[in-house]
């Protein structure tokens, strides 16, 4: 989306103000905070990892729930990375300002750092200081990796349950987060849930940064932040649920919604550890992006709602209508499928990981006819077939598609023909359930059966919360489908519900 798709006025107010022209205050010097009040309640986080360096992330707001509670002016706050947990032995330090225009966020992007290894990390404001932060490194990209590990986690609700989910995930044996989106819900308070939101739909750039404190008050969130670094895309509830390009789900006036989108991508980006490369200008935010791990694996990070057409055949879950096989039809936009497709056709990696929001496997979820979510790759056919026979056709190596957005859990073979069963598989698809979305969930679902029986390339289905933990090696990737029994109260356990294996060269998950 180009910079004069808003107004003059907003394209300027939002350019300007992160020039970082203003100077830094030695605010708590002169002791006008309250008395003992904390800025660090959001916690701190680390995301994107390079092979020397990563992003740290916090954001000072001493009232988090209320605009943040911060004066109209910027503040020094210093930081340091040190080799043990102690933060005795500091290999890094310096000082960076948070400017009020950016919601006295902080993104320091520290280099000098060793590959693949963890380091931990703080931040002081006045005479306050932050909980120790640990993050690690990529591995060098020239270094024959044996080993990665992550989770990836999508879609979480905060009226529709805990994140238990984050608690477990805390313990795991892993080196990154991938969040693929959902991150916060737009909606207003409804009743009779686990916990409410804190006002009605959000649509200024205050409502967006209270919604993203309110989510981040949540203590098991902030320690998966906390304890990993994530790398991190949206889908649309960070603005507006199944939005499209300019394009709101109730039809609001183009400047108005760009406006709307302004405010949402500024507070993304203030409460994420993003590079400055993801620096929003105007209504726009470059969030796809690569990320490479040794010689074993590279994530092609990308964004499928912010350069997308409209949904066709009026959205929903519906037959095809002809829209849906239009060849102007786009989830990627232009520029950024041809980067996708370059990079894919580059990576001399043994895995290469697709790391986007929707399912690309085409499923029917009909019952008396045939109906396809119009909202993922099915309402995009032309752009899905493109893509798929690009993988195949050049060989591409290893090719793992990683999904989130619709609170279910789903194992599918990527088939160039998806009414032929013995067309050629292209690629492997993973979809994780959501953390909270869709509460409790259930392991028996009455659609399971159908499902199948339709979708001969559909692997798994499973409709319970939770997060995929992946193993990656050069012999083998494995996921393992980790579940939670209830989210809607405190104290469920967490079980491996499902494991799946895919073999370098064989493209097409299988049963572990």
């Amino acid at each position: 989306m180009r910079n004069d798709d808003l107004p003059r006025r907003l394209f300027l107010a939002r350019t300007g103000q992160f020039l970082g022209l203003t100077i830094a205050s030695p605010y708590w010097a002169r002791g006008q905070q309250p008395p003992g009040a904390d800025p660090f309640t959001l916690g701190v986080a680390s995301g994107d990892p390079l092979p020397d360096g990563v992003v740290l992330w916090t954001r000072l707001a001493p009232d988090p729930l209320h605009g943040g509670g911060m004066p109209r002016e910027s503040v020094e706050v210093e930081w340091q990375v040190a080799g043990d947990e102690q933060m005795s032995r500091v290999v890094q330090r310096g000082r960076a300002t948070a400017t009020p225009d950016l919601g006295h966020s902080v993104h320091v992007e520290v280099g000098g750092l060793e590959p693949g290894r963890w380091y931990w990390y703080q931040f002081r404001a006045g005479p306050h200081r932050s909980i120790v932060g640990r993050t690690r490194t990529a591995p060098d990209p020239k270094l024959a990796l044996d080993r990665l590990s992550f989770a990836f986690a999508s879609c979480q609700h905060y009226e529709q349950g805990l994140y238990t989910a984050y608690q477990h995930m805390a313990e795991e044996d892993i080196e990154l987060v991938v969040h693929l989106g959902d991150y916060i819900y737009e909606g207003g308070v409804a009743r009779d849930r686990p916990r409410q939101h804190n006002s009605a739909e959000i649509i200024s750039l205050d409502d967006y940064r209270n919604r993203h404190a309110l989510y981040k008050s949540d203590p098991h969130l902030r320690r998966a932040h906390a304890l990993f670094p994530w790398i991190v895309t949206w889908d649309d509830h960070e603005l507006d649920n199944n939005y499209a390009a300019a394009i709101s789900e109730n039809d609001a006036p183009r400047e108005q919604f760009l406006e709307r989108r302004a405010n949402a991508y500024q507070s993304y980006y203030e409460h994420m550890p993003l590079r400055r490369t993801s620096m929003p200008s105007g209504s726009s935010l470059r969030l796809y992006r690569r990320l490479a791990f040794g010689d074993l694996a590279e994530f092609s990070v990308l964004d499928t709602r912010q350069y997308r057409t409209d949904q066709p055949c009026g959205d929903g879950t519906k037959p095809q209508c002809a829209e849906a096989f239009s060849p102007e039809a786009a989830l990627l936009g232009g520029e950024q499928e041809h980067w996708f497709l370059d990079g894919l056709q580059r990576s001399n990696k043994r895995w290469n990981i697709i790391a986007q929001q929707i399912m690309m496997a085409k499923v029917d979820r009909g019952r008396d006819e045939p109906a396809f979510s119009m909202d993922q790759w099915s309402g995009y056919e032309v752009a899905r077939a493109r893509i798929l026979n690009f993988l195949h056709e050049r060989r591409i190596s290893n090719p793992v598609v990683l999904a989130g957005d619709i609170h279910s859990n789903w194992v599918t073979d990527l088939k160039l023909d998806f009414a032929d069963p013995g067309s050629p598989t292209a690629g492997s698809e993973f979809v994780g359930t959501s953390i909270s979305s869709g509460g409790d969930g259930a392991d028996a679902d009455p659609r399971a059966e159908g499902l199948y029986a339709k979708n001969p390339h559909l692997r798994f289905f499973n409709n319970q919360r939770g997060y995929v933990r992946c193993v990656v090696t050069p012999k083998q990737w494995q996921s393992d489908y980790r579940v939670v029994d209830y989210v809607t109260k405190p104290g469920s356990g967490i079980k491996t519900t499902a494991s799946f294996v895919v073999e370098p060269g064989r493209p097409g998950p299988q049963r572990a």
